[in-house]
């Protein structure tokens, strides 16, 4: 009898530990928003439980019920049902065997989140904050209902958010918390410190699989002199050992900003994977260098050398600093995901005759002329011809003659205003103009709504 209840209980072990999540549900949620999930028992087949398949139930826990659950001896704990946070639609499936790969598994496909309760906030804590788990659970016999195994298993932390402004911060809480939860914690301690060593191989890590491009080691000292706000040490074993806080990742505000460290790096990685990505691998990005920086090393430079660099004053941000006809420095003001989605940064280079030479002294065509948009002649069926976006700079800063320019003057940054005319030629511009309007809708239109925008309604007029 003795061996017999070691069997059940080792086999019991056993099973549990073999239902697993093979999808895990995204981590950052979004209320009201599809996501999908997989979980699979990896005994399933082998136990011949498909013969009777098992139903998997999702429920939303907080980390509290988690350490809870966990504590629990495995009699009263597994099948428990904890206190539910959360309404989740779908959330029910049966599991369907593979008899090719005799795998046991469900996905859920059609998820929601409907609703959350939130608990009760201490301090500066915030709602992005608050880390909370899915708990998938489920029930089988097997032997003729002679052993009954009740199994669960949680996914990895999520934060919940109701808009896209909390993105930032919420994946200031899953970054931390995948990167530096102990082994065998308690859900969901993570410590308070870390050294820089070890976050900058997270930053690094980030940035990589975000875009494709990696981090220099001067990079990385860029990113620890803005995270530490201070000088440093030049001996590299010191920077390492130097330790952040949580406060200093994604609370306080960076010196003279409204905006956190990881606010600032988040965006410079949203906006290099989503429109620089190319340009960042094949190293025509500095990026990461102080405007004082910058403007010291073009001050060595002839007039029309230039270099791109991401802005500390603009989330998201990415200027030219160039040097003009009077060897003076000047930085056009940043580009953001807006602007580059309207005219790509490559082709904003070539309407630029100020920039000749890439620093430290490449011409521009040698290396950005692969990523110019080629030009088109299509008339539209319409009869009319399609304008097309070019940038320019103010007429006292320009050596020719100025094109027609709109001045964007929606931000307030210490730069040169680029601006834009709407024309098929240069000789036509007389001709041609974009309503003013209409400019301003291109300008504050979000990106959601591109595909509903009438670029060719009654606000566009050519001679």
């Amino acid at each position: 009898m003795i061996i017999y209840s070691k069997v059940t209980s080792l086999l019991s072990t056993l099973v549990t530990s073999t239902f697993v999540i093979e999808k895990q549900p995204p981590q950052v949620m979004k209320t009201n928003t599809r996501f999908t999930a997989t979980v699979r028992l990896l005994v399933g087949g082998q136990l011949n439980v498909h013969m009777t398949p098992p139903r998997v139930t999702v429920v939303i826990i907080s980390e509290q019920q988690a350490q809870l659950l966990l504590k629990s001896d495995s009699q009263s704990g597994r099948g428990k049902q904890p206190v539910e946070c959360g309404d989740i639609l779908n959330n029910s499936g049966c599991m369907e065997y593979q008899p090719t790969s005799r795998q046991l598994s469900v996905s859920f496909r059609n998820m929601q989140l409907r609703k959350i309760k939130r608990a009760e906030k201490k301090g500066t804590e915030s709602v992005m904050d608050e880390k909370l788990t899915l708990l998938f659970q489920s029930e089988f016999n097997v032997g003729g209902g002679e052993l009954v195994f009740q199994v669960w298993t949680l996914s990895l932390p999520v934060v919940v958010i109701v808009h896209g402004n909390q993105e930032p911060h919420g994946w200031a809480t899953v970054t931390w918390d995948n990167a530096f939860s102990p082994p065998g914690r308690v859900p969901f301690a993570v410590p308070d410190k870390v050294t820089w060593c070890q976050l900058a191989e997270t930053l690094r890590i980030k940035f990589c699989s975000a875009t494709g491009g990696d981090l220099s080691e001067d990079n990385l000292r860029f990113l620890a002199e803005k995270i530490f706000r201070t000088s440093l040490p030049m001996n590299t074993m010191e920077l390492n050992a130097m330790t952040v806080s949580w406060t200093q990742f994604c609370k306080d505000a960076l010196p003279e900003r409204n905006f956190t460290f990881w606010e600032w790096f988040y965006m410079v990685v949203k906006v290099t994977r989503d429109y620089l990505r190319t340009l960042w691998c094949d190293r025509l990005i500095m990026g990461f260098i102080q405007k004082k920086q910058a403007e010291e090393m073009l001050a060595k430079c002839p007039p029309g050398t230039f270099l791109l660099r991401f802005s500390d004053s603009e989330l998201g941000g990415i200027t030219i600093a160039w040097v003009g006809d009077g060897n003076e420095v000047f930085s056009l003001q940043p580009f953001t995901s807006r602007d580059l989605m309207l005219r790509s940064l490559a082709d904003r280079i070539l309407d630029l005759s100020q920039l000749q030479f890439l620093y430290p002294n490449v011409a521009k065509n040698d290396v950005f002329s692969k990523y110019y948009t080629k030009p088109e002649n299509d008339v539209l069926k319409n009869g009319y011809v399609k304008p097309v976006l070019v940038t320019t700079l103010p007429p006292y800063m320009s050596p020719s003659p100025a094109y027609a320019h709109s001045p964007d003057s929606h931000r307030n940054t210490p730069s040169v205003h680029n601006s834009y005319f709407s024309a098929s030629t240069p000789a036509q511009t007389e001709n041609s103009f974009m309503d003013s309007e209409l400019f301003e809708q291109i300008r504050a239109f979000e990106p959601d709504g591109f595909d509903d925008f009438d670029f060719y309604g009654g606000n566009v007029s050519m001679k």
